[in-house]
């Protein structure tokens, strides 16, 4: 379809350790490590595994996270989310069946990217 950009994804036999950024969805189906910021939304599958600080607009996890995250618009954890880390975002919705240790604060505007 014209006018809509597919996802950058990263592979499920990958590992990436470093900083990634960028403005196109990501959804991760391997292994990353490091650093994640992003003017768009990521995505961590089912059986992924993302450690790491996370910056985003938005946040959908379905396997695994670790770290902190700041989510400008929403953080969605699905049934299958393993998730250690502290969330920042004005919306979070933990759906049942989700794993969460860590800290919500939802009270937050936290400012756009110039």
């Amino acid at each position: 379809m014209a006018g809509v950009e597919s996802p950058s994804v990263l592979g499920k036999n990958t590992l990436l350790k470093g900083h990634v950024s960028g403005a196109e969805e990501l959804v991760v189906e391997g292994r990353l490590e490091g650093h994640v910021d992003l003017k768009s939304h990521l995505v961590v599958e089912h059986g992924a595994a993302v450690h790491a600080d996370v910056v985003v607009d938005a946040l959908t996890v379905r396997g695994e996270l670790t770290g902190s995250v700041q989510a400008r618009d929403w953080v969605l954890l699905e049934p299958s989310a393993v998730v250690e880390a502290d969330l920042t975002s004005p919306r979070i919705v933990v759906e049942q069946g989700a794993r969460f240790r860590g800290r919500m604060e939802m009270d937050v505007v936290l400012p756009a990217d110039p």
